[in-house]
């Protein structure tokens, strides 16, 4: 007994621990791990509904299964704000698993059959669910939902709204709904051993079972241990069951009663139909909630008279047939941008009217309109009727009445006592007029937005054309400012090579003129020079010729009297001056072969260094080929000046080049014209030179003519002795 009391010690501990969790949970309306469902949900600010009319068709999945699924709507008022409504289709036999409300829920059961299980504060409540019941689950409610295993096999379809609070039915910030299961399982592995307090292979199994969608098939109620029943085990530690099962059908439970309009008699109710309003005394659960719900059934060719509703915004359903819907803005309304609407709403639309807005339901000729409504309030519903003995002009003054709408007594006692019927009245083909003027309103407003788009189009066209227009006007105008500019470019080009051109050929001109200076200077001074020598060796020769005379008068006794020892000698020394000779000769052979050999070595040497100087002039020619196309118009200038060097260099060169013709004709043909003219200029500089030394030596053979015939004067007078041996040594060199 002590170690059953030591066990569930601890046990209890963890429940209390982890029920304290739920709750706070619960509170803040956070879930640990967000599902797929709130993941598809999405917030507010999602771009789908956000209109006065979302179609069926226009809904959005939340859960696609093989055994049912959700889908969801965001219709908006235009004014409050958005409203959030989900669809919920079970499949027989299908089990829409346990989540958490963030928001109150109002539904109503369209369609099948099924069970509705939830937890309250106190204990765990289950009702069956038919066609026609309406509840209320609040925020914080624990809530599962089961679909029977009808023989007709008919679907369970629960239309619900999420209120952001128990006064406003805007939709929650935080999504409707979180899954109880990742709630749970959101802990980590330790955590949940000692919470549950179970062993870890336990907690292991649950962790690594896959993810199941938000609707499975039916829990089958066997006594095998499945993966579900290990999840109602963990819930039931959560909400303090000790032996309950969450997925057991309870037969001892409070009875809890749904409201159900099909076995409630109508509100209102005459032969164009019928209303009726759900309140708190009509269905309990709306206590602490100012939600309110209602039903609309028109009859073929009915409407609900145009009224208005002074407390809150109404969110319609079309449960069944079709109809038309007109809503008329207030006059500040209008001023804000608020427009008139008709639209047409079928099966399973969705359509929401703003609080103060004038609005009538029709049904067709053709078909009944039913229709489910959600307002802000659960008091009497009291809408304010326009027409009909109910009308709100019938308790104005009628004069007052008069006076508004400016007509007379008798027209104003016609317009208020015509009707005898009130709420639901009569209105053949009223919604057939209403779908033919929204078409011509549809067809305005499409030729309207043809219109616009032509004139748009027109626009546009006319703006591309003038941005066209411009563009080539600018791209004309840059043009013409290019060619301008290019021109002036050109012409400043031009003036500036004209210029250059100009200074080049005046600096040309100057070198020239100072070049030709500089020779005639050079050649006067050369001049200048010739007569000066000459005059200077004129008179050394006087002075050689009065010396030598001089020193043949003061020889001519010496000779005398030498004249008989050397004629005594004469023989000795002719035959050592033959000797001597002989010496000389070949010491002059010699030095004549050596000078001959130098003199081959510095042709040899100088026609190496005229080589040289030929490839560097090529070389040269070669880099002003590359630069002549720039230079084209300078070169023109210069090449006067070009020529003159290149003769000049090819006077220098012609002797060099002489022995080299083979070679350069192998040369390329570019540069032969220039090789021409070099070679031209160096045959012009050694005609040049060998005038010069023509000259020159036309002058020493003058002079040594004149200084032959001295000496042969000086011979003569000397005697036949000295001509003999001047004869001997001339000989011997």
């Amino acid at each position: 007994m002590s170690d059953k009391k030591s066990v569930s010690t601890p046990f209890q501990c963890c429940r209390i621990l982890f029920k304290f969790l739920l709750v706070m949970v619960i509170i803040s309306n956070v879930a640990i791990t967000v599902t797929a469902l709130t993941e598809q949900e999405g917030t507010p600010g999602r771009e789908w509904g956000l209109g006065p009319l979302v179609k069926r068709g226009e809904r959005k999945s939340v859960v696609s299964t093989e055994n049912g699924e959700v889908s969801s709507v965001r219709v908006a008022d235009g004014i409050a704000g958005s409203y959030h409504l989900q669809f919920i289709t079970l499949e027989p036999n299908s089990l829409f698993l346990p989540v958490v409300l963030h928001a109150d829920m109002v539904f109503y059961v369209h369609t099948g059959s099924g069970r509705l299980t939830w937890m309250d504060e106190t204990e765990e409540k289950s009702v069956d669910l038919r066609i026609g019941d309406v509840f209320r689950l609040p925020f914080g409610t624990i809530f599962f939902i089961e679909s029977n295993l009808e023989p007709a096999r008919q679907k369970l379809r629960v239309y619900s709204i999420f209120a952001n609070s128990g006064d406003d039915l805007r939709e929650p910030s935080s999504g409707p709904y979180s899954s109880i299961r990742d709630m749970v399982l959101g802990f980590d592995r330790k955590v949940l051993q000692a919470a549950f307090h179970v062993p870890e292979d336990v907690i292991d199994e649950v962790l690594n079972g896959t993810e199941v969608p938000a609707i499975i098939h039916g829990v089958p109620k066997t006594t095998k241990k499945t993966l579900w029943e290990m999840e109602a085990q963990f819930m039931k530690s959560l909400l303090g069951r000790g032996g309950h099962n969450f997925f057991d059908s309870q037969s001892n439970k409070k009875k809890t009663e749904l409201f159900n309009i099909f076995k409630e008699k109508p509100d209102f109710e005459n032969c164009n139909g019928w209303s009726t309003v759900i309140t708190r005394k009509k269905l309990p659960a709306l206590k602490g909630s100012h939600i309110g719900i209602y039903v609309v059934n028109l009859t073929k060719g009915s409407m609900m008279g145009p009224h208005w509703n002074p407390t809150a915004t109404e969110i319609g359903i079309a449960l069944q047939g079709e109809g038309m819907v007109r809503v008329v803005c207030s006059s500040t309304g209008t001023e804000q941008g608020c427009k008139n609407m008709r639209f047409k709403v079928e099966e399973g639309d969705v359509f929401a009217v703003p609080r103060f807005h004038p609005m009538a339901q029709m049904a067709f000729n053709n078909n009944s309109f039913v229709f489910l409504g959600f307002s802000t309030t659960t008091k009497r519903h009291h809408p304010q009727y326009l027409t009909g003995k109910a009308s709100v002009l019938r308790t104005l003054d009628r004069q007052i009445l008069v006076a508004s709408f400016n007509v007379t007594n008798t027209t104003m006692d016609r317009i208020l006592e015509a009707q005898g019927e009130s709420v639901i009245l009569e209105c053949t083909s009223c919604a057939e007029e209403e779908v033919r003027l929204m078409e011509e309103e549809r067809r305005r407003a499409e030729e309207e937005a043809r219109r616009r788009e032509e004139e748009e189009a027109r626009q546009r066209e006319e703006e591309r054309r003038r941005e066209e227009e411009e563009a080539r006007r600018k791209e004309e105008e840059e043009a013409r400012k290019a060619e301008e500019e290019r021109r002036e470019r050109e012409a400043e080009e031009a003036r500036r090579r004209e210029e250059e051109a100009a200074k080049e050929k005046e600096e040309q001109r100057r070198r020239q003129e100072e070049e030709a200076r500089r020779k005639e200077e050079e050649e006067a001074r050369r001049q200048e020079e010739e007569i000066r020598r000459r005059q200077e060796e004129e008179e050394a020769r006087k002075r050689e010729e009065e010396e030598a005379a001089k020193r043949q008068q003061e020889e001519a006794a010496e000779r005398e009297a030498e004249e008989a020892r050397r004629r005594e000698e004469e023989e000795a020394a002719r035959r050592q001056q033959e000797e001597e000779a002989q010496r000389e000769a070949e010491e002059a052979r010699r030095r004549e072969e050596e000078a001959e050999r130098r003199r081959e070595e510095q042709a040899q040497r100088e026609a190496e260094e005229a080589r040289r100087r030929e490839e560097e002039a090529a070389a040269r020619r070669r880099q002003e080929q590359e630069e002549a196309e720039r230079e084209r118009q300078a070169e023109e200038a210069r090449r006067e000046e070009k020529e003159t060097r290149r003769h000049e260099e090819e006077e220098e060169e012609e002797e060099a080049r002489r022995g080299e013709r083979g070679e350069e004709e192998e040369e390329e043909e570019g540069g032969r014209r220039e090789e021409e003219e070099a070679r031209e200029a160096e045959r012009r500089r050694q005609e040049e030179a060998e005038r010069q030394e023509e000259a020159a030596r036309r002058q020493e053979e003058e002079m040594e003519r004149r200084h032959q015939e001295e000496e042969e004067t000086e011979e003569e007078e000397q005697g036949p002795y000295a001509r003999r041996r001047k004869r001997t040594f001339l000989k011997t060199a």
